[in-house]
């Protein structure tokens, strides 16, 4: 999808009285609900079959009846050689949308050559589509505060914070928030979450309804879903594999592949490519996974520690139906 068809909202749009009205009501008003595809965290610059996996999910959902689909950030820096890969995506005929990821910007980019080389308006937007709204958050704004965490920025920062509240404002329809770091984990997530919901939830209490209807993330790795206020923040897992680190490295390759993709010893990968399509109607958020099953040895095999739940290694995206209230 090209600049000038995005719905770009800007900061101090104009206030836009909303009454209270039923959420099953308003649902059932758009034709069809909303069908699109998700995938996550492919790494085209670690994972060597990425083109693979991508081809694999490109050519299942142009088999499919969707609104968009949309990938969820660490997908591919902008490497002229990444052309390619990127090809591969555009090959989707219908719309499209990207969420800028922390490992894009690895080897000295920037945002705007990410967003030029995507070639998306901007790194946060807003679109209409099928009588939904749609809103894309870069989570890696900085974070200028001396107790800020330590590593790659997870932040939303105050600009794109009035955008967002001015997004929010102008918009009768329900809303669905993309975003790479999750607004819900408390380790990992973005590091000013607790306010961003607290927006989203402000702003179901000011319309009368669950306006807001979930936040989609990926950056994590795993197979999670929370709900918070009536809200669900939904982790979709990553295409291709759970990062592990030095202390389970392991060669599941060749060495071939090993000497050209050094990065994957220390990575779990899934045999198969993993992403989800859902649908969203009047009464449910249904999401359609893909099992799969890991290369080589198990973190428990391996002796990796046991971890929590919304941080669990797992092969897969479960099959799930979310009741909307």
């Amino acid at each position: 999808m090209k600049r000038n068809q995005f719905i770009q909202t800007v900061a101090g749009a104009g206030f836009m009285a909303i009454l209270p009205i039923n959420l099953k009501a308003l649902l059932s008003s758009q034709k069809g609900g909303l069908k699109f595809g998700v995938c996550a965290d492919i790494h085209k610059d670690i994972m060597h079959d990425s083109d693979f996996r991508l081809k694999t999910f490109i050519e299942k959902a142009s088999a499919r009846d969707l609104d968009f689909i949309i990938q969820l950030g660490d997908f591919c820096r902008p490497y002229k050689y990444n052309r390619e890969f990127l090809s591969i995506w555009d090959k989707y005929v219908g719309d499209k949308y990207h969420v800028i990821g922390n490992h894009e910007m690895d080897g000295g980019f920037s945002r705007k050559d990410v967003i030029d080389f995507w070639d998306i308006p901007k790194q946060y937007y807003s679109v209409d589509t099928n009588g939904f709204h749609i809103i894309v958050l870069d989570g890696n704004d900085k974070n200028h505060s001396k107790d800020k965490a330590s590593g790659y920025a997870r932040f939303i920062g105050k600009t794109q914070i009035n955008w967002l509240k001015a997004d929010l404002n102008s918009t009768k329809l329900p809303c669905i928030i993309f975003s790479h770091q999750t607004l819900e984990n408390n380790d990992d997530g973005i590091e000013n979450r607790v306010e961003i919901r607290e927006m989203f939830e402000a702003e179901n209490r000011r319309v009368g309804f669950n306006k807001i209807l979930a936040c989609f993330s990926g950056h994590h790795h795993t197979d999670y879903v929370a709900e918070i206020n009536d809200i669900y923040y939904i982790q979709i897992n990553s295409m291709s594999y759970e990062w592990l680190g030095e202390k389970c490295k392991t060669i599941r390759y060749s060495a071939e592949i090993d000497e050209k993709y050094p990065y994957i010893k220390y990575t779990i990968p899934y045999k198969e490519p993993l992403f989800a399509f859902v649908e969203i109607s009047n009464k449910s958020i249904e999401i359609e996974g893909v099992k799969s099953s890991f290369v080589g040895p198990s973190p428990k095999e391996l002796g990796c520690p046991v971890r929590p739940e919304n941080k669990r290694i797992v092969p897969e995206i479960t099959d799930r139906d979310l009741t909307l209230k």
